[in-house]
């Protein structure tokens, strides 16, 4: 490889490194919390209520599911100031009322829908940096894809993760090759790549037996 070629790697390998760190940093630090399911708190939670009336409900919501009934509340929730991802709506046919929550990072939001009146209660409750981190990292993935990333914050937030995925496997990749490149480093190197496969693959074969 030209002296040229290594230069333009190497000066993406670290440059693009650089970039990518507080994206790693997020998925990094959220999974202690996801794994030893510990969230840290810094004060007490701040939960507020409220009650809209004259909520803006379609006429024709009850004919519609999943997305297609997502997008018809959609100006509603707008109009009560109620942004966010929303998920899995319940119709509680014997109390007459539609339940939607609604999230943000850092932010849960239940929308209690009374359908004889349209009246709105709507509680808000403040869920901290941890569990905003928890929601990023848990976000991108194949949970309910039939309503999944409804809101523009959460599908750049996909786009996101995605490019992450994509910018680490270059990192990976060009590490290597900027080591092999190195001959002074080889021998090191070829140690530290032993040992790491050597952990992966006995740690694989000692959990599956």
């Amino acid at each position: 490889m030209s002296a040229r070629f290594f230069r333009l790697v190497r000066a993406l390998h670290r440059y693009l490194g650089l970039f990518l760190s507080p994206f790693v940093l997020v998925f990094a630090i959220s999974v202690f919390f996801l794994t030893h399911a510990w969230l840290p708190k810094f004060g007490p939670p701040a939960t507020s209520t409220r009650i809209v009336p004259a909520f803006a409900l379609p006429a024709n919501w009850a004919g519609l599911a999943a997305r297609p009934l997502i997008e018809a509340l959609k100006p509603g929730l707008e109009q009560v100031g109620v942004p966010g991802e929303v998920g899995f709506i319940r119709h509680q046919v014997k109390e007459e009322r539609l339940v939607i929550p609604v999230t943000i990072p850092g932010r849960e939001t239940i929308v209690s829908l009374n359908l004889t009146n349209r009246e709105a209660t709507i509680v808000t409750r403040e869920t901290g940096l941890a569990e905003a981190l928890v929601l990023l990292h848990k976000s991108p993935g194949q949970h309910g894809p039939a309503i999944r990333m409804n809101w523009l914050f959460m599908k750049a937030w996909r786009v996101a993760a995605d490019a992450t995925a994509w910018l680490v496997l270059f990192i990976s990749l060009s590490g290597v090759y900027l080591w092999y490149a190195l001959r002074a480093s080889r021998r090191t190197g070829w140690m530290m790549l032993g040992a790491g496969a050597l952990t992966f693959f006995g740690m694989v074969y000692a959990l599956s037996h």
